[in-house]
Parts: C-alpha cells; sequence; structure tokens
C-alpha cells in the first residue's frame, strides 16, 4: 500500500454564553460556560450558490381570464409573439409610462402591486392602507414592472380623468378606503366601475363571475364567484404562490377532467371552502 496523503481540516470555534436565557441558575448563581461551534472553512469545500434567475412571466405567472356571464372582460396570455407582459426596471419602464397608464411590478413569490402613472416620474397607489403618491422607482421597490392598460377590457377613462381620480384620493387611509388592494384602486382610477370597491356588487347567490385558468394548450380550471372583488382577491393569491403552486394544488384537490370528458371545454368548481384568508399585499382593507 502506498503512503495516504491525509488532507486537513481547519476548524474554527466561536465562544457564546451558555447561561439559563432568565440569567438565573438553579443550582447557584448565574454561570457562563463556552461552547465551540466548529465549522469548515476550506475554501476548496464551499459550493457556490448559483446566481439569481432573471424573472421570468412564463415560469411564474398564472395564464388565465375572467369572464363576467359571457364577456370577457380581463385576460391574460402568453401566445407566441406576445411582448405585452415583458417586464422592465423601474428605470426603463420610466420611458414607457404617459399619464393615466396602469403599471403593474412584479416579483416572484409576491403580490403583483399595481400603481397609476400619473407623471413627472411618479405613481399614486395604495400601500400599507393608504393611498399615496410616490416616485416610480420608490414604488417599485426594486422590481420589475409593465404597464398593464390592456389586461382588462374595459372601456377607460381619458387620461385626465385617470390622473384626477387617483390624485383626488392620496392620503386617504384605512376606513377611508372603498378598495381592498392596490390592483382594485388602480383600476378603479381607470374605469371606474364600482364593481372594483368593497362591497361594490350585491351577493345574492348566483355567481356570474368566472376565472378560468389554463392548465396548458389544452387544458382549464374554472372557478366561479359571487362578486368581482372576491375573484380579483382568488387571482391575486394565485400570483402571489406562483404558477406551479397553482398546478399542483389544482391537480391535488380539483381533478380537473380533458375537454372531451365534460359538457364544456373546462372543469367547474366554486372556490374550495375552508381555504385559511390569505394576507393580502397590503393587508386587507377595513371593510366599512
Amino acid at each position: 500500500m502506498g503512503n495516504q496523503v491525509e488532507k486537513l481540516t481547519h476548524l474554527s470555534y466561536k465562544e457564546v454564553p451558555t447561561a439559563d436565557p432568565t440569567g438565573v441558575d438553579r443550582d447557584d448563581g448565574p454561570r457562563i460556560g463556552v461552547s465551540y461551534i466548529f465549522s469548515n472553512d476550506d475554501e476548496d469545500m464551499e459550493h457556490s450558490l448559483p446566481p439569481p434567475q432573471p424573472y421570468d412571466p412564463r415560469l411564474h405567472e398564472v395564464e388565465c381570464s375572467v369572464f363576467y356571464r359571457d364577456e370577457c372582460i380581463y385576460q391574460k396570455s402568453f401566445s407566441p409573439g406576445s411582448a405585452a407582459l415583458s417586464t422592465y426596471t423601474p428605470e426603463n419602464l420610466l420611458n414607457k409610462c404617459r399619464p393615466g397608464d396602469l403599471v403593474e411590478f412584479v416579483s416572484q413569490a409576491q403580490y403583483p402591486h399595481w400603481a397609476v402613472y400619473v407623471g413627472n416620474f411618479q405613481v399614486v397607489h395604495l400601500h400599507r392602507l393608504e393611498v399615496s403618491n410616490s416616485f416610480l422607482t420608490d414604488a417599485s421597490q426594486g422590481r420589475r414592472g409593465r404597464v398593464v392598460n390592456d389586461l382588462y377590457r374595459y372601456k377607460p377613462l381619458s387620461p385626465s380623468a385617470v390622473v384626477r381620480n387617483a390624485l383626488a384620493h392620496v392620503g386617504a387611509k384605512e376606513r377611508e378606503l372603498s378598495w381592498r388592494n392596490s390592483e382594485s384602486f388602480a383600476a378603479w382610477c381607470r374605469y371606474g366601475k364600482r364593481e372594483f370597491k368593497i362591497g361594490g356588487e350585491l351577493r345574492i347567490g348566483k355567481q356570474p363571475y368566472r376565472l378560468q385558468i389554463q392548465l396548458s394548450a389544452q387544458r382549464s380550471h374554472t372557478l366561479e364567484f359571487q362578486s368581482l372583488e372576491d375573484l380579483i382577491m382568488e387571482k391575486r393569491r394565485n400570483d402571489q404562490i406562483g404558477r406551479t403552486a397553482v398546478l399542483q394544488e389544482l391537480a391535488t384537490h380539483l381533478h380537473p377532467v380533458e375537454p372531451d370528458e365534460g359538457d364544456s371545454d373546462a372543469a367547474r368548481t366554486t372556490p374550495p371552502p375552508g381555504r385559511p384568508p390569505e394576507e393580502e399585499e397590503d393587508r386587507e382593507a377595513v371593510v366599512h
């Protein structure tokens, strides 16, 4: 047998107090001991973490459509050649914004944050239970963003009216608010529809709103809601947990069927009962 060369591992240690957290030892007075925490500081053995991947909407976001009865009122699609969902750094996004535009900031595992661009590099947005006027770069909090004027298919107000709606509510907070999240506030400013407000629709047992989630090119699943407010909350929850988690959840709990197994091109359910409410991006506004 040849000589074996054994590589020495250099060990380091740190001294830490080991007294009782209360500072009192039951047997005597306070005591301090030494605990040795060993670690391997051999740089050759360290594994470098992979660099962070750029945000890709196709990997993280859920392709979906929203219907009121038979009318499509919202659509997020990753159809070939579509650049509408491309994202930009806050600095580059400023070059694409015009007063009255809706802006969406996105990041993995976070709720999307919506704002109204009002000009002069500034936006108005609902953040932490208050409508604020901020610079776009500050409101982004480092997230990438995009202009989302075309997601909702309602007829928009004039750009000047959108800006007036937004600026008129700067400073509103807590019980003064009529919107549950940043998306509902920004969309109300642009379209002026009461359906975006808290309690804007009567719940009379019917479920005229449908959220159709695209599972693949040939498969989808539909959830039904009594109000647009409820649907937006579910859609935003899906955006926050991400595409992979949504597809796993549907596969596990809802069992969508193939198009030729039902009477339509999608399985259809109401939202699963008993789901614990998720904490909203800005915390839910107080219902009044």
